[in-house]
C-alpha cells in the first residue's frame, strides 16, 4: 500500500521545484524594459554646456536632463581622441584591449572587430529594436559597420566630417555623396524622430545618436546662425541642444518619456588648437589629444523620470565604459564571461544615491600610458613636450606631476616634490594596474604612407639634368 504522506510530500516538492524554476527563468516583458536614448557629441568641451558653467551658450534642454536627473562632474572618456573613446563606450572595454589606439580614416582597412560585443547587441538579444544615427568612426568596411554590431539600422557619416569622401550612408550603402553639412544636425534629428515614431510601441528601443558636431569643420543651419553669444561654435551647440529638445518632446508626445533612460555626453574634450571653433574646457587643463582633465573629463548628464532622483550631482569618478555594464544590469543581461569588461555598473549611483565600486583609471593617449588616477589623486608621467602643429596644441615639457583633483581639478599645482611617498605609492599602484591588464594586442594598422618614390625619382632626375645644363 502506498504511503499517502509520502505522495503528498512528493507532490509538494515537485510543485515548489516547478515554481522555483519559473521564478528563475521569468524575465520582465519587453514593454517593461526602458527605452534607451544615448546622445553623443564630438569634441564638446566641459565648459560648453550651461549646467557645467557656460554663460555664453544657452542649453536649456541639456540642462533640463541634469535638473530632472543626474549630473556627473568627474566623468571620464575612455580616450582623448575619437575612435578609441567610441570603442570603449560601446563595449565597456579599454580600447587598448582591442588594439584601437588611434582614429580610423576613409583609407583604413581595419576597424573594431565584429567579435566585440556592443551594448546594442546586448539589447537586441533582449528584444530591443536598435538604431544608430550619426558618426560611427569604428571602421567603414562593411564587416565593421553598425549593422554587424547589433544595430538594425544606420544612417550617418561613418567617420569624422573633416576627412576625405564625406558621405551619408544608409545601412551598408552610400546614400548621398557630398552632403551639405549645414543641415547635418537637422538631418540627424529628423532621422532620430522618424525612428522613435516607428519604434515606439510594445517593443523597447535603443537610439544611439552620435552627432558629428562640434568637430571641425563646424556648421549650423540658417535658423541658428548668429544666435549664440559665442560665435559659430556657440550656434552649433545651441542647435544640438535644440535637437535634444526635439527628442524629449517626441518622447513626451509618445507618452514614453517616463520609461526612457536618456544619456548625453561627449567623446572627448575640446579641440583647443581650433581656437574659436574648438570649444572650451572651462576650468580644466588642456583639451583633446592630451590626458590632462580637459582632454578626457566630459560633460555628462542622464535622466529617467521616476527612477533617477531629480537634481542629483555625482562627484565621484565614472567612465564612458561604465554604460555597458550599467545597461546590461538594467535589462537583466549577464556580462560576457569570455572577455574583460573594464566598466563598472552605475546602478547604485543612478538609483540608490550610492557610489561607483571602483575609483581608479588608466589614462592612455594612443598606446602610451600617460597618467593614472586613484581616488582624489592623479599622477602624470614625464612628457617631453610638443611644439604644436595645425592639428595639435603645443604643450610644454613636464616632469612627473601629482595632483589632488578634489581640491585642484584644473591641475594647476604639482604636489610631487612635497609628497614623495605618495608619488611612489601611485607609481606602484599604476604599475600593478597595468600588469593586471595582461598582454595587450598590437595597435591596429590605421593607414600606410603613399609610395612616392616615382616622384622622388623624377625630382632627382630633373635636378641632375638641370645641373648638367
Amino acid at each position: 500500500m502506498k504511503n499517502p504522506k509520502l505522495n503528498l510530500s512528493f507532490i509538494l516538492l515537485m510543485a515548489l521545484f516547478t515554481f522555483a524554476c519559473q521564478e528563475k527563468t521569468a524575465e520582465p516583458k519587453p514593454s517593461e524594459r526602458p527605452n534607451i536614448v544615448y546622445i553623443f557629441t564630438d569634441d564638446l568641451g566641459y565648459g560648453d554646456i550651461g549646467t557645467f558653467g557656460a554663460t555664453d551658450i544657452k542649453t536649456p534642454n541639456i540642462d533640463r536632463i541634469a535638473a530632472e536627473g543626474i549630473k556627473f562632474t568627474n566623468f571620464l572618456s575612455a580616450s582623448p581622441v575619437c575612435s578609441p573613446s567610441r570603442a570603449g563606450l560601446l563595449t565597456g572595454r579599454m580600447p587598448q584591449r582591442m588594439g584601437i589606439n588611434s582614429v580610423f580614416f576613409p583609407e583604413s582597412f581595419t576597424g573594431m572587430a565584429p567579435e566585440e560585443i556592443t551594448f546594442a547587441e546586448v539589447l537586441k538579444e533582449k528584444g530591443y529594436r536598435t538604431a544608430h544615427v550619426g558618426k560611427w568612426h569604428l571602421g567603414h568596411m562593411q564587416k565593421f559597420l553598425p549593422l554587424n554590431q547589433g544595430f538594425d539600422s544606420y544612417f550617418g557619416i561613418p567617420y569624422s566630417n573633416d576627412m576625405e569622401s564625406v558621405v551619408y550612408m544608409r545601412g551598408n550603402d552610400v546614400e548621398e555623396f557630398n552632403p551639405d553639412q549645414t543641415y547635418t544636425t537637422q538631418r540627424y534629428t529628423e532621422e532620430s524622430l522618424k525612428f522613435i515614431d516607428q519604434a515606439a510601441g510594445d517593443q523597447p528601443f535603443l537610439l544611439y545618436l552620435a552627432h558629428n558636431q562640434p568637430h571641425v569643420p563646424i556648421y549650423a543651419s540658417p535658423e541658428f546662425q548668429g544666435k549664440s553669444e559665442r560665435g559659430l561654435y556657440g550656434d552649433v551647440i545651441e542647435e544640438i541642444d535644440w535637437s535634444v529638445g526635439q527628442i524629449l518632446a517626441k518622447l513626451e508626445e509618445k507618452g514614453i518619456l517616463e520609461n526612457t533612460l536618456i544619456i548625453f555626453s561627449s567623446d572627448n574634450g575640446p579641440w583647443l588648437v581650433m581656437e574659436d571653433h574648438g570649444g572650451s574646457a572651462g576650468p580644466l587643463r588642456e583639451g583633446k589629444q592630451y590626458t590632462f582633465e580637459g582632454g578626457v573629463r566630459v560633460p555628462t548628464v542622464a535622466m529617467w523620470k521616476g527612477k533617477i532622483d531629480a537634481g542629483q550631482v555625482y562627484e565621484g569618478m565614472a567612465t564612458q565604459m561604465d554604460w555597458f555594464p550599467t545597461i546590461s544590469a538594467i535589462v537583466g543581461a549577464p556580462l560576457p564571461q569570455d572577455r574583460e569588461i573594464d566598466g563598472e555598473d552605475l546602478s547604485a549611483v543612478l538609483f540608490e544615491n550610492g557610489t561607483r565600486a571602483g575609483d581608479t583609471h588608466l589614462y592612455y593617449m594612443l598606446s602610451d600610458l600617460r597618467a593614472y588616477q586613484e581616488g582624489d589623486w592623479k599622477i602624470k608621467l614625464p612628457f617631453p613636450g610638443y611644439a604644436g602643429s595645425p592639428g595639435m596644441q603645443a604643450v610644454a615639457a613636464h616632469d612627473t606631476l601629482l595632483f589632488n583633483l578634489k581640491t585642484d581639478p584644473g591641475e594647476t599645482t604639482n604636489l610631487a616634490k612635497e609628497n614623495i611617498e605618495k608619488v611612489a605609492q601611485m607609481i606602484r599602484a599604476m604599475d600593478l594596474a597595468v600588469k593586471q591588464l595582461g598582454p595587450l594586442p598590437e595597435s591596429l594598422v590605421i593607414r600606410t604612407p603613399q609610395d612616392r618614390s616615382h616622384f622622388e625619382y623624377l625630382d632627382k632626375k630633373r635636378q641632375t639634368e638641370g645641373g648638367v645644363k
